[in-house]
């Protein structure tokens, strides 16, 4: 799929689930302060290296807390009115189930056999309960479908994994596999994606 416009994708800043490396899924986590931090930050980069054409772009966030608070704080440091932005459940994280709020070693000790699976094909394996990035795709194309103009999002960190094999070039393989940093901003354009 080649999208038409750039689309500009931040993660939300960090959690304390994030810290301690816990699944977090569909759980609603809110901020630390590192990731109240990190959103300020990526605002500002929106804002450095696209200045006088913010206003033209479209804002829609997850309905979760952590991305509205990244979004709003993300605004304020771009010097945007921090609630002017959409919201769309489609761009909420995969569901993990009931591996949510577990460490991997606690996914491991409580179903070793799913976790092994999962490393074996992660994109389409579906944790007890929750969704495969597959699953995520589906859900996903519909609301790519939608975007008719330069957009900024913010989403999560297994979105744009999704988003990577589906507009940015990457393989079903390697996407699942990539880092998504927070604080940073992730641009798609084209058929291709690089990290400002």
């Amino acid at each position: 799929m080649s999208l038409q416009h750039r689309l500009i994708f931040l993660r939300h800043g960090e959690t304390d689930y994030n810290a301690e490396g816990r699944l977090q899924g569909q759980k609603d986590i809110p901020l630390n302060g590192r990731g109240r931090d990190q959103a300020a930050s990526a605002g500002r980069m929106v804002r450095d290296h696209f200045g006088t054409e913010l206003d033209r772009l479209r804002f829609i966030a997850s309905p979760l807390g952590r991305t509205r608070e990244t979004m709003e704080l993300a605004r304020s440091a771009m010097g945007l009115e921090p609630s002017a932005y959409e919201m769309d459940p489609r761009l909420m994280e995969l569901s993990f189930g009931r591996w949510e709020g577990l460490i991997w070693p606690e996914v491991k000790a409580m179903d070793p056999w799913a976790a092994k699976a999962r490393e074996g094909n992660k994109w389409t394996f579906q944790p007890p309960g929750g969704e495969s990035y597959a699953m995520l795709a589906e859900r996903l194309r519909p609301w790519l479908e939608t975007v008719s103009g330069d957009t900024l999002i913010v989403s999560h960190g297994g979105v744009a994994r999704v988003l990577l094999t589906m507009i940015g070039g990457h393989s079903t393989a390697k996407a699942p596999l990539s880092d998504i940093h927070q604080g940073r901003v992730l641009l798609f354009e084209g058929q291709t994606a690089r990290w400002l």
